[in-house]
């Protein structure tokens, strides 16, 4: 266990999740699209982080409020015309975010690998772990008590 992993002791300023590929087939808010149970899963995670704010890292737009309304997309993070690091930098840059301390980031590796672009200090509580099933754990465990240690 490291210290990357205990997330009782402090209240995040920014939490970001991974979109999904499963997406509802019209346009909508970005809080709706993802339908996902992986996405759901790190949503209900984030929220009981209860950040100052949550931010979507989606696979074509960059980073989405929730309340940011998108068309459905069929971009998989690490595709060619997938969100690069420059164009989060840029977004993270005119939301003026880059200074928020501490951040969260959940998802997988592509996903943590995008955020830690911007926020190499970013906490990482799915590091480590061998597959989905562990991450799924993972997340409920900071779903239903940010007090337990995560495993």
């Amino acid at each position: 266990m490291t210290a990357n992993n205990h997330l009782d002791c402090f209240e995040p300023e920014l939490v970001v999740i991974p979109c999904g590929s499963r997406k509802l087939g019209r346009r909508t808010r970005a809080a709706d699209m993802y339908v996902g149970s992986y996405h759901r899963a790190c949503r209900k995670a984030a929220d009981a982080l209860q950040p100052d704010q949550l931010l979507i890292l989606s696979a074509r737009y960059g980073l989405l409020d929730l309340d940011d309304v998108i068309e459905p997309y069929d971009t998989p993070h690490g595709a060619a015309d997938a969100i690069t690091d420059q164009v989060l930098l840029k977004q993270a840059t005119l939301r003026d975010i880059l200074r928020l301390d501490p951040v969260v980031a959940l998802g997988g590796a592509r996903h943590v690998s995008l955020v830690r672009t911007i926020w190499p200090h970013a906490r990482t509580p799915l590091a480590g772990t061998r597959g989905m099933g562990e991450q799924m754990a993972r997340l409920a465990v900071l779903r239903n008590g940010r007090d337990q240690q995560l495993m």
